[in-house]
């Protein structure tokens, strides 16, 4: 017996240093860690031990015995990958990072942000330094995309939002929810109050079609569907037209998928997560019986990872369709395939795409229609959004890649409601520099740069650090990286000593924002949402608007 892991895997990497026998790749080290889709365990060297299973913080290690019907080809996924990479474990030493000298006093670090890559930054500081830490967020809430961003049929992803509760729990890390630097509190007074302000603000907008009739009613960015249907307070008022029969979503990640999931899957099953009761409601009343995602490439370059692919395929009520004139590959991609040294995640994107074109879908079901080499040319409709007119592609190299380029074979696709899926884009953020065209506060290794110099005492982790690519647990090693060189600054004495302390900040704040949610605030929130859920049996019932949440952090 081993154990697997699977579909959950958020990469952040907690089980690699548990496993006494060091069988779990990649690690953080090793140069495919940056894009690996997922962790995996060695079968062939697995103890059966467990002990990564108590590690991971959003439960997705399982004995090879326990699995599910819709888990039990992980088994296969982790022993391929080291048929691939043949373990060379590494029993080196741990080293334990050096604390800053007890001299120097109590660090002080103020965490704009409080998602997933705040949290792991804070978690960093916390088990390194003799620190206290202020986090602070517009919302009066914490978690970031974890709360506002992970579907609602995900709620084991979810859960790494424990392990941050769990370290959290110590009065020197302080939350400062429905506070916004720049209005409530400016760069300068954080300065002025910390020795560091780390910036982990994510990445809040999304990229645009540049397409006639984007701007039509019934088209609108996967961003704000999402936000809607986890009841994001900023979103929460919005409304999606669902009484047509098909929706189209453009690009073909895992958000993508996230949303034809969410629009397919029988409410019933959704009436069992903690998704938005307003999302619910309009659910139930949907005429949606088709979502078609179009990726402008082909499907050995789809951005989907192979674990979220797969679980389409256990979706109630739910076929996968594709043509099987869909995978037809280009000489390139196919060589890339017929490689016998090609990654096992690959092999398993096209072959999955195989098995569901090989299926007879059923006309009682929904169905995701999977289009590849399809780029969107034009949003048509007379006063609102009636078909989706795109372009064919054809893949061509271009320095070393392949990318997409149109071609004159087109077509035009009926859809009441269009969902542009193609990436976030990161925001300025007062008083900092910002590249404009990567969408970043410039920095190196997480210090940020103006004009070619450190920022002294500033620093960014997350999205607004290298961009929207990863997931959550992708943030821990990015985290880590920035609290280094923050704690080596500290060390060297490059950080200038803050004017005031904790006291004064909360006098300051208090005079700034009164209705400031505190420790206290989100767990009187976060327990009236839970005691909401269990009479349905839910999770949880969100609050979704600034006032519900206020007056539950006041009860």
């Amino acid at each position: 017996m081993a154990y697997v892991i699977t579909q959950r895997c958020c990469n952040d990497a907690s089980c690699v240093p548990e496993c006494p026998v060091d069988c779990i790749r990649p690690t953080p080290e090793q140069p495919e860690f940056a894009t690996t889709e997922q962790l995996y365990i060695d079968p062939d060297t697995c103890i059966d031990c467990g002990a990564c299973v108590d590690a991971c913080p959003v439960e997705a290690i399982f004995s090879e015995d326990d699995l599910t019907a819709s888990l039990a080809r992980f088994r296969d996924i982790n022993a391929a990958y080291f048929e691939r990479h043949p373990l060379e474990s590494n029993f080196d030493p741990l080293v334990t990072p050096a604390r800053p000298p007890k001299e120097l006093g109590t660090l002080r670090v103020a965490i704009v942000g409080a998602g997933p890559a705040a949290c792991y930054a804070a978690e960093e500081l916390l088990r390194r330094a003799d620190v206290e830490v202020e986090m602070f967020d517009r919302l009066p809430t914490p978690w970031g995309l974890v709360r506002a961003g992970v579907a609602p049929d995900h709620s084991g992803t979810k859960a790494v939002s424990g392990m941050f509760e769990s370290a959290f729990r110590r009065e020197t890390l302080q939350y400062h929810l429905n506070v916004e630097v720049g209005s409530h509190i400016s760069h300068d007074e954080l300065l002025a109050h910390h020795h560091a302000v780390i910036y982990a603000v994510g990445a809040s907008s999304d990229r645009s079609l540049d397409v006639p009739g984007e701007d039509l009613p019934g088209s609108h960015s996967a961003t704000e569907f999402v936000a809607w249907y986890n009841g994001h307070p900023d979103k929460s008022d919005r409304s999606f037209d669902l009484s047509g029969e098909r929706a189209v979503v453009v690009g073909n990640g895992n958000v993508a998928l996230d949303v034809a999931r969410v629009l397919t899957l029988p409410p019933d099953e959704l009436a069992k997560t903690d998704i938005a009761d307003h999302a619910l409601d309009a659910l139930r009343q949907s005429n949606i019986r088709e979502v078609v995602v179009l990726g402008r490439r082909g499907p050995l370059q789809a951005a989907y990872t192979s674990p979220e692919f797969l679980a389409l395929a256990h979706l109630p009520g739910v076929d996968v369709v594709i043509d099987e004139a869909e995978l037809e590959l280009d000489p390139e991609s196919q060589a890339q395939l017929d490689d016998p040294d090609v990654e096992p995640s690959l092999r398993l994107k096209y072959q999955l795409a195989q098995e569901y074109a090989a299926q007879t879908p059923d006309p009682a079901k929904r169905r995701i229609v999977f289009r590849y080499l399809a780029s969107p040319t034009a949003l048509t409709g007379a006063d609102r959004v009636e078909a989706v007119e795109f372009a064919h592609n054809e893949l061509v190299a271009e320095d070393g890649k392949l990318a997409a380029r149109a071609t004159d074979r087109t077509e035009t696709l009926p859809a009441s409601l269009v969902l542009r899926s193609i990436g976030y884009r990161g925001q300025p953020v007062a008083d900092l520099p910002f590249d404009d065209r990567a969408a970043v506060v410039p920095n190196e290794h997480g210090r940020v740069i103006a004009d070619g110099s450190h920022l002294p005492g500033v620093y960014v982790s997350g999205w607004i650090k290298r961009g929207p690519r990863g997931v959550i647990g992708s943030n821990r090693v990015d985290a880590t990286e920035t609290v280094e060189q923050l704690l080596d600054d500290f060390t060297s004495g490059k950080l200038t000593v803050p004017q005031g302390d904790r006291a004064a900040l909360k006098a300051l704040l208090a005079q700034r924002q009164p209705d400031l949610v505190d420790r206290e605030g989100w767990k009187a929130i976060d327990a009236a949402e839970r005691n909401a859920g269990k009479s349905g049996g839910r999770p949880r019932v969100k609050f979704t608007t600034r006032e519900d949440l206020l007056e539950a952090a006041r009860g």
